[in-house]
């Protein structure tokens, strides 16, 4: 509605102007680009147009002659204006009518969950992968913040056009999986012969998690795998440790409101000889080369490339400390690096998904443009396809002071441990609250308060409060009507007018969220919509009021009941009806 409001806009002037030319008041034949903006101040108008400013030149005029043959011209019957007025040097202040107030009501009674839906994804296919922590331990706060970030950001999405696919990249391969695997032997051999007498391995993880996966393989296999050659040792406790992980993993998460399309498995990567074939590939294009019995990519020569498309100038370029990266290491075992490039080589040319969206922590942002040039290297333009949303840390706060987090020690926050102290609601909207490239204080004690200070409780609040006020009038035998009974012209109250305007922009959250991948900006939006509804419902009273003022009102009030939920809904959170 606020996209139609300013095409018409356009329109109107457009007739006006023609009008003018056709009687010989103005020049005929100009060709005006004018801008439409929506002022700050509503006594400027709901949108202004620089029509004669910008036509000043080309019709050789004052602009506010022009604006004023323009204004004698108009006809807005019918539109969704009642009146312009020409201010300061000739802007064009258009203020909307009725007509459009009621066909925002109508627009969210007639799309009702999809309302804000819109078409700019128009059914191309994206993946978003997000959390993919490694199956060694339980899921920290980091990953708690990526759950809800790219989970809503998926949403968010869907709504504005995309076909959407959630992936988990479980990373079941590697350097990563061996260090699991020693670190359970070390703890089950302690078991068997004693703390003092089995070294605990420096680089192993010292979590708690570590000895409760040791002790239920000794429970189930008591000391039967000592004696087992050390290699098959390690492979049977790697497998029996992410055999109880990644349950846990999946369990976690759905408690925590999220289901992915797909858990992809970097083994099968490996396995297939997928890995082994892009790197040969990349060989191929002459991408690599051989050292010290490694095999490399030229990731400086695939930079240098990369950034001399995007205008850097070889001074900026000689600046950079660019270095290459090895692919498959002297003892014939291929990198981290490597698969991640086999990985999204599947993402973009085996599955066909025309963008990829990554959620990863900053501390992975020098991998960013390497991975994407490798992506180029391979001919997939993965400067373009391949978008990584930099995620920063969260600081848990409690009593104004941060709690303490170290997973080398293993006194992690596990997610499991954070949903058993607040609600899933609370975790999912203070996780969303600030965009990805902006730390994040998760204030513990302000996520459990139940007053206005809790941004979730204000929103949830809001709608419980719209669902307890039509019940009651209900029984009273005043029922919400449809938008064509309500006569939008008795909505005039500034509280009232401003409410209508906040549900229009709804739609325009979404496609920002989208565009910019910040689906934070639905938490705002959310916020601010309650405000709004707050400031109406104590302005304008409803009950007792003439039964077409209570008729109109309790419509708008259902509407905000219906964004709300729509709204909380993307970020995976419950509208209560009562609380």
């Amino acid at each position: 509605m606020i996209q139609a409001a300013r095409q018409q806009v356009a329109q109107l002037t457009q007739q006006a102007y023609e009008r003018c030319a056709a009687e010989g008041i103005l020049p005929a034949g100009a060709e005006v680009k004018a801008t439409i903006e929506i002022p700050k101040d509503t006594a400027h108008g709901d949108y202004a147009s620089s029509f004669a400013m910008a036509g000043a030149k080309a019709l050789h005029m004052a602009p506010r002659a022009i604006a004023q043959a323009i204004v004698d011209h108009l006809e807005l019957e019918g539109s969704y204006f009642q009146k312009v007025e020409i201010a300061g040097p000739g802007f064009l202040n258009f203020t909307l009518g009725p007509k459009w107030f009621g066909e925002v009501l109508s627009s969210v009674e007639t799309e009702g969950a999809d309302y804000g839906a819109g078409e700019e994804g128009r059914g191309r296919k994206v993946m978003v992968e997000f959390v993919s922590a490694n199956p060694t331990g339980p899921m920290h706060m980091g990953n708690a913040r990526g759950g809800v970030l790219g989970d809503t950001l998926a949403n968010v999405l869907r709504r504005d056009g995309w076909d959407t696919w959630k992936e988990f990249y479980v990373n079941d391969a590697g350097n990563q999986i061996h260090k699991f695997a020693v670190s359970i032997n070390a703890r089950y051999m302690q078991l068997i012969v004693g703390e003092e007498n089995f070294p605990f391995p420096e680089e192993g993880y010292h979590g708690e998690d570590i000895k409760a996966l040791a002790q239920a393989v000794y429970a189930a296999h008591g000391e039967s795998w000592k004696d087992l050659p050390e290699e098959e040792r390690l492979e049977k406790l790697a497998e029996y440790g992410l055999s109880m992980n990644i349950p846990r993993m999946k369990e976690d998460l759905l408690k925590y409101g999220i289901t992915y399309d797909e858990w992809f498995f970097e083994s099968s990567l490996h396995n297939s000889g997928y890995v082994a074939q892009t790197v040969q590939m990349l060989t191929d294009k002459g991408w690599t080369y051989e050292k010290d019995g490694a095999l490399w990519l030229d990731t400086t020569r695939l930079l240098k490339e990369k950034y001399m498309r995007e205008g850097k100038t070889q001074e900026q370029l000689d600046k950079l400390d660019l270095k290459d990266d090895v692919l498959c290491r002297a003892n014939g075992f291929y990198t981290y690096f490597a698969a991640d490039i086999a990985y999204h080589r599947n993402k973009l040319e085996v599955r066909n998904f025309d963008l990829a969206i990554n959620i990863w922590g900053a501390d992975h942002h020098g991998h960013v443009a390497r991975l994407q040039a490798a992506l180029d290297g391979l001919g997939l333009d993965g400067s373009h396809r391949l978008v990584v949303v930099l995620m920063q840390l969260v600081n848990l706060m409690q009593d104004g002071k941060p709690v303490r987090m170290s997973k080398r020690s293993g006194k992690t926050i596990a997610l499991h441990d954070l949903l058993d102290e607040i609600s899933v609601d609370a975790a999912r909207y203070f996780f969303n609250s600030r965009a990805a490239t902006t730390p994040l204080d998760f204030d513990l004690d302000l996520a459990v308060r139940q007053d206005s200070e809790n941004p979730v409780y204000y929103v949830q609040y809001a709608h419980a409060r719209i669902c307890s006020l039509i019940a009651r009038l209900a029984e009273e035998g005043d029922q919400v009507c449809s938008a064509a009974q309500v006569d939008a012209s008795l909505l005039t109250a500034p509280e009232e007018l401003a409410l209508v305007k906040a549900l229009a922009q709804f739609p325009e959250e979404i496609h920002l969220a989208a565009r910019d991948y910040d689906p934070s900006r639905i938490n705002r939006y959310l916020v601010a919509l309650a405000g709004d509804f707050h400031r109406f419902y104590n302005a304008c009273r409803i009950k007792g009021e003439e039964s077409q003022v209570l008729a109109a009102r309790l419509k708008l009030a259902d509407t905000v009941r219906s964004v709300l939920a729509n709204g909380l809904g993307l970020l995976g959170v419950t509208a209560p009806e009562k609380m």
